[in-house]
């Protein structure tokens, strides 16, 4: 176990975000539904649970091995998995953070996934859930045996003499973070996957004990390990108040989330304008910071209605891809959202299942899967597509425009800001501008050599234009009207929505297609 040093200040020590993670694009993964486990563990009877070592096994964390070429195609460099280690169904009540969940595997298959995320460049970003625990985990058990006011019990919060349910589910028992033994367990856990393979950990309703509960928590795991990317789940709030309080590197962006898919179902552009001026403000306020933490953008993820399910016109599809694609931040897709994915979340018990779907063993195998009917029972759902025989052309459209954000590594730390003058509510002319410093249009501010200078990953970034000089702006045209009307600019990418659906042929050269978006400079 790696040596950490112990929590003796208030506020988190100045620190870097791991410069990989400015040129991050996210692939992510439920992987519980995606490889085919049952719903609920089958083995846990009595007062104990799954029984001696590889009982009930099943490697099933292996299928992800088929999709890892995918995600590199698709131009990603990063799998951001949700839970994958031993709980009661969902993933997200915990019984042991030190042991694989059994319906996915056991640690070799984990060092398995590791070694073939290597091979290929990627990193692996696994979610950590602290706040809270299943009801059957030991830490629980004995805390509740205990009772509130012993050393035991005081480990879980409580609402009187009943131990305190996340968001009121009596199964999920939230942990007291400023414990120290909870301190030292979760320490312990993030450093012990980081050491075995990890590059970074989604940290799960970071939001619910606050920042300054896991200011310490952050500090000690970053002494131990500097290049761990930490990604905290924050739904509301000033984001980067959240982030230099707690010391994560990037913060879940939902105000811009749901500005997203909002704006464009209702035809009103006014809204996403309005988002993305919190969104500079958010920007500068990272920026301002000098830590180089930056928000995660996303249309889609495992607790959310699929983005094709989100928008009336499946149309507008290139719209929402444009924008995760293109906007400053680090960009996270979904798994199946590149397919057109459909899938509608709902407010009851197993109202996820939709929206967190077996997947095949490669990519080429969508459409089946598409069409095989739901196993029923234990099963998890099956995969939904928007529409099956577009699903590669909207694949293809990430992967453009992905493309594009991979050559312009600036967009990143872009600073972003509507035409107002040509808003309307199906037009918007979203202007992305390179800042000061490269890879701001490149370069964190605390890269450098001991001599000064820019560190060598910057160098590069900042060679993005054979001159030498800042990029140029561009800027990306969202057109939900029915008529292709002409580009404010020379196009570099353009996508119909309409072609993308139903192959009806791309917008004449020089326009911005209707329900399309066109890349101008």
């Amino acid at each position: 176990m790696t040596e950490t040093a112990p929590a003796t200040a208030a506020e988190p020590a100045p620190h870097a975000a791991p410069a990989w993670a400015r040129d991050a694009i996210c692939w992510q993964v439920y992987p519980l539904g995606f490889c085919g486990a049952p719903r609920h563990r089958e083995d846990l009877t009595g007062e104990t649970y799954g029984g001696a070592d590889g009982e009930n096994v099943v490697h099933r964390l292996r299928r992800l091995a088929g999709w890892l070429d995918h995600l590199v195609a698709l131009g990603a460099n990063v799998l951001l998995l949700n839970p994958i280690f031993d709980s009661v169904s969902h993933g997200y009540d915990t019984l042991d953070h030190r042991r694989i969940d059994p319906r996915l595997g056991d640690e070799e298959d984990f060092d398995a996934l590791v070694a073939g995320c290597r091979e290929r460049g990627i990193r692996l970003v696994l979610d950590g859930v602290f706040n809270h625990i299943s009801h059957l985990h030991p830490t629980a058990r004995r805390a509740i045996a205990a009772g509130p006011g012993t050393e035991e019990g005081d480990r879980i919060r409580w609402s009187g003499t009943s131990p305190y349910g996340f968001e009121g589910n009596e199964d999920l028992v939230e942990v007291d973070l400023s414990d120290p033994v909870i301190q030292d367990r979760i320490v312990e856990i993030m450093s012990r996957w980081l050491e075995r393979g990890a590059d970074g950990w989604r940290l799960d309703a970071m939001y619910a004990a606050g920042a300054e509960a896991w200011a310490p928590i952050l500090e000690r795991v970053r002494a131990a390990h500097p290049e761990a990317w930490i990604l905290g789940e924050v739904i509301h709030g000033e984001y980067p108040a959240f982030a230099a309080a707690s010391g994560a590197d990037s913060i879940t962006q939902y105000e811009l989330w749901k500005a997203i898919w909002s704006s464009l179902r209702d035809g009103n552009l006014f809204e996403l304008a309005h988002a993305l001026g919190r969104h500079q403000g958010f920007l500068d306020q990272f920026r301002e910071a000098g830590s180089g933490a930056l928000p995660l953008t996303f249309v889609g993820n495992h607790d959310t209605t699929r983005i094709a399910s989100q928008l009336e016109d499946g149309r507008d599809l290139a719209a929402a891809t444009a924008l995760l694609a293109l906007l400053p931040g680090i960009p996270a897709v979904y798994a199946g959202d590149e397919f057109g994915a459909a899938a509608v979340k709902e407010e009851r018990e197993g109202g996820d299942d939709a929206i967190r779907p077996w997947f095949p063993g490669s990519p080429d195998e969508v459409v089946a899967a598409h069409e095989a009917a739901d196993a029923g029972d234990e099963s998890p759902r099956s995969l939904q597509l928007l529409a099956p025989e577009a699903a590669g052309r909207i694949l293809e459209a990430h992967q453009r425009l992905l493309s594009l954000r991979r050559r312009e590594r600036w967009l990143v730390t872009a600073s972003v800001a509507v035409d107002e003058a040509t808003l309307t509510n199906t037009w918007a002319q979203i202007v992305l501008t390179p800042t000061a410093g490269g890879h701001d249009a490149g370069a964190n501010e605390l890269d450098t050599t001991a001599d000064g200078e820019p560190a060598a990953a910057d160098r590069a970034a900042d060679a993005t234009d054979p001159s030498g000089e800042r990029p140029a702006p561009l800027t990306l045209v969202l057109n939900l009207g029915d008529e292709a009307l002409p580009a404010p600019g020379a196009v570099l990418e353009a996508v119909s929505g309409a072609d993308m659906l139903d192959a009806v042929g791309p917008a004449a050269e020089g326009t911005v297609p209707a329900h399309g978006i066109a890349v101008v400079r």
